[in-house]
């Protein structure tokens, strides 16, 4: 019989990008919204500390409302092979590190930025940098995730990121997956079912419409449920291989961006919780 995993909610803060919140605005919505978790990008910590933010306030706020700060976006250049620009981006890593774990953040995506555009970038020399990245994550205490863009030229598909992974030879190597990039990127989803849980300690959450990968953009994704993608198959496979970690709430859509902060992190998390309920109430296999 297969075990029913712990799934635990969090909230991507692109999710209400467009409302223009500050980030402890963001903060109080998605406690009051109901998550445990939730995944700043830096550029929101750095704009709060440029308009005078204390991290420890911050900090603290976050512990008050029950929210752990799972993961984070950030976009250093840690891939590319121009060694300046390399170093460069590590640089702003260590920046970046430094800044969430003063927040008490545990990770950081780590995604192929100055490398989308080029094609053919060797594997294994990834490889190398992501060690280097896990390297220096060891010295800040925050874990960099390799993160799989659909849309990218490089780490594309799951594939790719859990190559990479596996080959950094670090036993912190993680996978940031999320299910518009395995679609966007032609990445089959039971790809997940070889990894171990915990390999892959957030998973982005989202839906999409109809809309052939090729086309389909950021934009278009919408709530969990809401589109087309086998959602009940990814709690069970999620299930198959014990996940404990985070389902992270990542929407870029342009409509919700225009609605109240507060009913759209509410409407995402009600409807991903009610497909968890319902793949709790189905067979166990």
């Amino acid at each position: 019989m297969t075990t029913r995993a712990e799934f635990r909610y969090g909230l991507n803060t692109s999710t209400l990008q467009g409302q223009k919140l500050t980030l402890p605005e963001v903060i109080e919505v998605a406690a009051r919204a109901g998550y445990t978790a939730i995944e700043p990008w830096i550029s929101e910590i750095e704009a709060y500390v440029q308009a005078g933010g204390s991290l420890p306030d911050l900090k603290r706020r976050l512990e008050d409302r029950g929210l752990r700060v799972e993961g984070a976006i950030g976009f250093a250049e840690w891939i590319v092979d121009d060694p300046q620009r390399r170093a460069a981006g590590m640089e702003v890593a260590r920046r970046d590190m430094d800044l969430l774990a003063s927040i008490g953040g545990k990770r950081i995506a780590a995604p192929a930025m100055g490398a989308t555009e080029i094609s053919g970038l060797d594997l294994f020399r990834a490889a190398e940098r992501y060690r280097a990245l896990l390297d220096l994550g060891d010295q800040t205490g925050v874990v960099p995730i390799i993160e799989v863009w659909g849309f990218s030229n490089t780490l594309t598909r799951l594939s790719e990121a859990t190559f990479v992974a596996q080959e950094s030879g670090h036993p912190k190597a993680a996978i940031l997956a999320d299910i518009y990039h395995l679609y966007k990127g032609g990445s089959p989803l039971d790809g997940l079912r070889l990894l171990h849980h915990s390999a892959l300690p957030v998973l982005h959450v989202n839906d999409y419409p109809a809309i052939a990968p090729q086309t389909i953009t950021d934009a278009d994704r919408v709530y969990p449920g809401d589109g087309i993608a086998p959602m009940q198959d990814v709690f069970s496979i999620l299930d198959s291989i014990g996940f404990n970690g985070v389902l992270s709430v990542e929407l870029f859509n342009r409509d919700y961006w225009q609605q109240d902060a507060y009913t759209v992190a509410k409407t995402a998390l009600d409807k991903l919780r009610l497909l968890v309920e319902m793949h709790r109430d189905g067979p166990t296999g």
